[in-house]
């Protein structure tokens, strides 16, 4: 799964890149100064390295803890995000992250430590006193698809299971969860999975495990007693769409009881100008950007407004037949995360 791994010569001593590195014992091991030698940097192939990314071990620095967008808002007063990796192992076509970066090569930032510091700052923080936060863990990544690799959620349930009164989203397109059918249901965690229907999903979500999986986990995660999110962003506006995303939620709670999920979030797809100018570049012929064509006003590229509105109006009124509105959550992100 590894061939190539770079470690910065700062955390070569680390246990978890010790672990890392016993775990992966073939592959080409390779020191750098700092991990931005090697990622981001100019006269990258996203594409080529996309096919067979390398993993950095590098080391956090700076601001681990960041407040979310406003538009990231599932009922808590307060939202930041983390990010322990940048990048994903899935490939989908509306994602940010390869409009992002140069590189698609994984880095993984092995201190968690830092990241544990930073969100006990940030719960310890006055103006957060006698209020709800929520810390989303799935921006710059997927939470779950890597574990086998990262431990991270495996570590993160621990330390928030000592925090009962933050809130922890993992955010996944992953069936990887067997770190949480090991564990009893966390009342502080919410396992969110991005969900499409299947006809978008086949198309644009390159490497995604098929919504009936997804869905079969879902399942099985609700039926143990943890609580779900359900993210359906980006909406896209398919041809025949509404029967699409009708019959997407027909089968969703055909399952999935609405008492176990805490919320649901629907959102356009929106990217920054010259990330959309860049990702079309990169991928001129496919079929999201060859049949939908975006328009550019103030700095965004998104669907002409007409349809964006028609869509999110469809989409929101047809979830509201299965839950209650305080549990829809409209969002309007100039980028989606994984």
């Amino acid at each position: 799964m590894v061939d190539i791994i770079y470690i910065e010569e700062a955390i070569l001593d680390h246990p978890a890149t010790i672990a890392m590195l016993n775990r992966f014992p073939k592959a080409q091991r390779i020191r750098c100064g700092r991990y931005t030698e090697v990622f981001n940097v100019r006269a990258q192939n996203f594409r080529l390295q996309k096919k067979r990314p390398a993993l950095i071990l590098a080391a956090k620095h700076g601001n681990t803890v960041l407040p979310a967008p406003p538009e990231y808002n599932i009922g808590a007063d307060r939202n930041y995000y983390f990010s322990h990796m940048l990048n994903c192992l899935y490939d989908c076509r509306y994602c940010f992250l390869q409009g992002m970066y140069q590189s698609a090569h994984y880095v993984l930032f092995v201190n968690y430590e830092i990241f544990e510091r930073g969100i006990d700052e940030t719960l310890a923080s006055p103006e957060n006193s006698g209020k709800q936060l929520c810390f989303f863990s799935g921006y710059d990544c997927d939470s779950l698809a890597l574990e086998s690799v990262t431990g991270f959620a495996g570590h993160f349930l621990g330390f928030f299971e000592t925090r009962p009164d933050a809130w922890l989203e993992l955010r996944t397109k992953s069936i990887n969860t067997s770190v949480l059918s090991k564990r009893n249901p966390m009342p502080n965690v919410i396992v969110s999975f991005t969900l499409s229907p299947d006809i978008i999903a086949r198309e644009v979500e390159h490497g995604a495990p098929p919504l009936a999986k997804r869905l079969q986990r879902v399942k099985q995660l609700t039926d143990q007693g943890w609580i779900v999110g359900l993210r359906f962003d980006p909406l896209i506006p398919w041809p025949g769409y509404k029967e699409i995303y009708s019959q997407f939620f027909e089968t969703i709670f055909e399952s999935i009881d609405e008492n176990a999920v805490h919320s649901a979030t629907i959102g356009p797809m929106r990217f920054p100008s010259a990330m959309y100018d860049k990702i079309v570049k990169l991928y001129p012929a496919d079929i999201l950007f060859a049949r939908f064509a975006l328009e550019k006003k103030n700095g965004q590229a998104t669907f002409p407004a007409e349809t964006e509105s028609a869509i999110v109006g469809y989409v929101e009124n047809s979830l509201s037949r299965f839950l209650p509105g305080s549990k829809i959550f409209s969002q309007n992100p100039p980028t989606v995360p994984c």
